[in-house]
């Protein structure tokens, strides 16, 4: 069900309910299909039953509807994938977070001196203590291996130890035969700590030559707890899934989490972006 907490303006909505809101904000007649949405949203009283919404409703509407920047958050983790993001319009900044195991996101609103806060926060970009020690710090090898050792990992979901989890994901990825010790250990190590593996793309309106088109730059990270931050340096992001294939080369190189910070604010178009895709 769609909820609202109007002492911090923060919503709580799946796609069907967002998708009547734009409907109704933009003038329009709701499907039939989405009655069910509809009621929903009048029975939480973000809408009244004549289609009226909210007053509280209209800064993150007139983002969602109209975004000068789109900023996309898709992490995997063993909870599953989640989508969170951010639209960055005009007059608002609108954030919006998952939560696995539920249909509906939170969106908020979030103060543009906050943004890059906020982007660190939903990937939970920490500053460690100490700098974890590692034999490796660079660990190249093809996409089809790291696609068996997740899918040895799949298979480890009911391991009865760690230990055998690891013999699973590490038979995974030595059965390819592209990768050679002490690498193979390393990463299954990596494997087996990953907290989360994430990639943040910003796009915007922008040019192709002297054609309209969308500008777009964005970095993969994968989250490895105790052994640290890995940025994936190939595939390089972003990628088209169909560009992706099991021969092609894949590269982690670690980082401090001061590194991601800086790739999070640079990921942002600058002054002469926006006034160029204005243009």
């Amino acid at each position: 069900m769609p909820s609202f907490d109007i002492s911090r303006s923060r919503f709580r909505l799946a796609d069907d309910h967002l998708i009547v809101l734009c409907e109704l904000a933009a003038g329009n007649e709701v499907p039939e299909d989405l009655a069910t949405a509809r009621k929903e949203l009048v029975d939480s009283g973000l809408i009244n039953p004549g289609g009226e919404l909210v007053h509280s409703l209209l800064p993150l509407l007139k983002t969602v509807l109209n975004p000068g920047v789109v900023i996309s958050l898709e992490a995997a983790g063993r909870q599953g994938d989640l989508r969170h993001g951010m639209l960055i319009g005009e007059d608002h900044v609108v954030a919006h977070e998952a939560w696995p195991g539920e249909a509906e996101a939170e969106y908020s609103c979030v103060q543009p001196k906050m943004l890059v806060w906020k982007l660190a926060d939903m990937v939970n970009l920490q500053q460690p203590r100490v700098s974890p020690a590692t034999p490796l710090s660079v660990l190249e090898t093809t996409v089809g291996t790291i696609e068996a050792g997740f899918a040895g990992l799949d298979g480890a979901a009911r391991a009865r130890s760690g230990e055998e989890e690891r013999d699973l994901v590490h038979r995974s990825m030595a059965a390819t035969g592209t990768l050679a010790e002490p690498s193979l250990t390393f990463l299954t190590e990596l494997m087996c700590e990953l907290r989360s593996s994430w990639r943040m793309t910003a796009a915007w309106r922008g040019t192709s030559g002297e054609q309209a088109g969308v500008s777009a730059r964005g970095f993969a990270v994968w989250d490895c707890g105790p052994l640290g931050y890995w940025l994936r340096e190939l595939p390089e992001e972003p990628v088209p899934a169909e560009k992706i294939t099991p021969g092609g080369p894949f590269r982690l190189v670690r980082v401090e989490a001061k590194t991601i910070w800086t790739r999070i604010t640079e990921l942002l178009p600058d002054d002469a972006e926006i006034r160029g895709a204005a243009a």
